[in-house]
C-alpha cells in the first residue's frame, strides 16, 4: 500500500506538472492565433515525438521527454537586411516569397545565419502578414507573456484555495494558550525522553495548567501574544508567578514558581542560557486567510524568489559539490522535477501525515513550481519568454524616441543579433538542469523527520 501511495504521489504531480506546461504554451498559443499568427506546432515535451495529430495548420504532441514544452509561431527572427540576397522574390503564382543568404563568415555570425534560414523555411506564400516579428509591439508582449502568467495564475489559484481553507503552512500565528503541559524538567538535550522519579515536576503541573488553558496575565502584566509571555517567563527566573488564566470561559489565579533550567537563548541561536522556565507548549494555529491576504503572501514570495534566482547558479555549484561528497546538501536548496516527485511520494506514502496535509502539501508543492516556472520565464534573457518581451518593449521605445525626434522609423528589432545570448544562456540552463536532476537522484532531499 506504501508503495502505491508513493506511486500516486509522484504521478499526480509529474501530471500536475504537465498540465501546467500545457497550460502554459496555450498561454503563448491562444494570443498568438487570435492576433493572426502561425502557430504550426504546439508540443509538450522534447526530444522524439511520442504522439501528434494535425489539426488545421497546427500539429498537436506529446514528446518523449517531458521536462517542457513550446509552440512554433512562424517569423519569430527578422530576415535581417544585412544577411538577405534578394529577399522579397515572387514564384510562378505570384506568391511572395523571402529568401535568406545563408552564406556568412565567423562562428556567431553562420549561428545567426543558420538560425533565420531555418526559420524563414517554414514560412509559406501568404504568410506574409501572419508573422510574428511583424506584430505590434504589445501584441508580441501579450503573446510571450502569456505563458508564464498562467503560471502565475495557476498558483495563485491554488495558493488562495488553500489559505483560504486550509491555511499557509508557512505563516503560523502562536498563540499564548497552552497545547502541552510537559510533566517534569528534563535537559533541552534529553527534552522528549520518559519522567523518571529523580526528574522534578514543572512548575506547571505544580500549579495545576491544562491544555487550552488562555493566558490572561503574568504578574500583573498583561499578556498580548506568546513572545511577551515567553519573555516574562525567562526573565521570572526562580521567582513567584502569579498567573492570570481563561479555562472554559471563566477567568481563574494560580500561584507557582518558576524554576531555572538552561534553555536555547533564541529560535536561531542554540547557545544555552540559563532562564525561567515555566513547563510549557504554546498552541500554533495556521493563518487563513482570503484574495488580499493570497496576494500579500505572494508579493513577498516575489522577493523571495527574485533573491533565488540571483543565487540560484551558486545554489547548484553546492549541489553539484554535495553530489562529489564536498559538503551535505542544503535541505532548503533547489530541486528538479525529480526531487519534487519524490517529495510528493514520500508525502503521499508517509503514515504519519494526516490525509489533508498530505493533500495541502501536494497543492503547495505544485503551486511553488509553478510561481518559480512563471517567475523564471519572465527573466529578460532569450530564449527565455522574457528575452522577448525585452525585445518588443525595446522596439516601442526606439521607435517611439524616433518618433519624437522626427527621425525615420528603425524598424523592428532583431532578435536574431542576441542569439549569441541565448545559446549561452540555454547551455547553461541545460547544465544546471542537468545537475539538479543528477543531485535528486544521488544526493536527494527528503521530508523532514517528525
Amino acid at each position: 500500500m506504501t508503495a502505491l501511495l508513493y506511486l500516486l504521489g509522484v504521478v499526480t504531480f509529474v501530471v500536475a506538472i504537465l498540465v501546467s506546461i500545457g497550460l502554459h504554451e496555450l498561454g503563448h498559443m491562444i494570443p498568438a492565433k487570435a492576433f493572426g499568427g502561425k502557430v504550426t506546432q504546439y508540443m509538450i515535451g522534447f526530444g522524439p515525438t511520442v504522439w501528434s495529430k494535425r489539426v488545421g495548420e497546427t500539429e498537436y504532441g506529446l514528446k518523449a521527454i517531458p521536462l517542457g514544452g513550446y509552440v512554433k509561431i512562424i517569423g519569430m527572427l527578422p530576415p535581417g537586411a544585412a544577411a538577405v540576397a534578394d529577399e522579397v522574390t515572387y514564384d510562378e503564382h505570384g506568391q511572395q516569397v523571402v529568401r535568406v543568404r545563408k552564406s556568412n563568415t565567423g562562428m556567431f555570425t553562420q549561428l545567426i545565419s543558420d538560425a533565420r534560414a531555418a526559420e524563414w523555411e517554414l514560412v509559406q506564400p501568404g504568410d506574409d502578414e501572419r508573422l510574428f516579428y511583424k506584430m505590434p509591439w504589445w501584441k508580441k508582449v501579450v503573446v510571450m507573456a502569456g505563458g508564464p502568467t498562467v503560471n502565475i495564475l495557476i498558483a495563485f489559484g491554488i495558493y488562495a484555495s488553500v489559505f483560504g481553507t486550509y491555511g499557509n503552512p508557512g505563516d503560523v500565528e502562536i498563540e499564548p494558550v497552552v497545547s502541552s503541559v510537559q510533566e517534569c524538567v528534563v535537559p533541552v538535550e534529553e527534552d522528549g525522553r520518559v519522567c523518571t522519579a529523580a526528574d522534578p515536576v514543572t512548575p506547571a503541573v505544580q500549579a495545576g495548567l491544562e491544555p487550552g488553558d488562555r493566558f490572561v496575565a503574568f504578574n500583573g502584566t498583561r499578556i498580548e501574544d506568546w513572545r511577551q509571555l515567553q519573555d516574562l517567563i525567562r526573565g521570572n527566573d526562580d521567582g513567584r508567578a502569579e498567573i492570570l488564566i481563561e479555562r472554559d470561559g471563566r477567568e481563574q489565579t494560580v500561584v507557582t514558581n518558576t524554576t531555572v533550567s538552561a534553555r536555547p537563548t533564541s529560535a536561531t541561536d542554540e547557545t544555552l542560557t540559563q532562564v525561567g522556565f515555566l513547563g510549557i507548549s504554546p498552541s500554533a494555529d495556521i493563518v487563513t486567510g482570503g484574495v488580499g491576504y493570497t496576494l500579500g503572501q505572494m508579493g513577498q514570495m516575489t522577493k523571495d524568489t527574485l533573491v533565488a534566482l540571483a543565487t540560484l547558479p551558486a545554489k547548484v555549484w553546492d549541489v553539484a559539490q554535495a553530489i562529489v561528497g564536498l559538503e551535505e546538501r542544503d535541505p532548503e536548496g533547489p530541486v528538479s522535477i525529480v526531487g519534487g516527485g519524490r517529495l510528493a511520494g514520500e508525502t503521499t506514502a508517509h503514515e504519519e501525515i494526516p490525509g489533508n496535509d498530505k493533500l495541502a502539501f501536494l497543492l503547495l508543492l505544485i503551486a511553488g513550481f509553478n510561481f518559480f516556472i512563471g517567475m523564471f520565464n519572465f527573466i529578460p534573457l532569450l530564449p527565455l519568454d522574457g528575452g522577448h518581451i525585452a525585445s518588443a518593449l525595446w522596439e516601442a521605445v526606439r521607435r517611439g524616441f524616433a518618433r519624437v525626434l522626427g527621425r525615420p522609423d528603425p524598424g523592428y528589432v532583431d532578435a536574431a543579433k542576441l542569439l549569441p545570448v541565448a545559446y549561452v544562456v540555454a547551455s547553461a540552463m541545460l547544465v544546471m538542469g542537468v545537475v539538479l536532476i543528477v543531485g535528486d537522484l544521488v544526493v536527494p532531499l527528503h521530508l523532514p523527520e517528525s
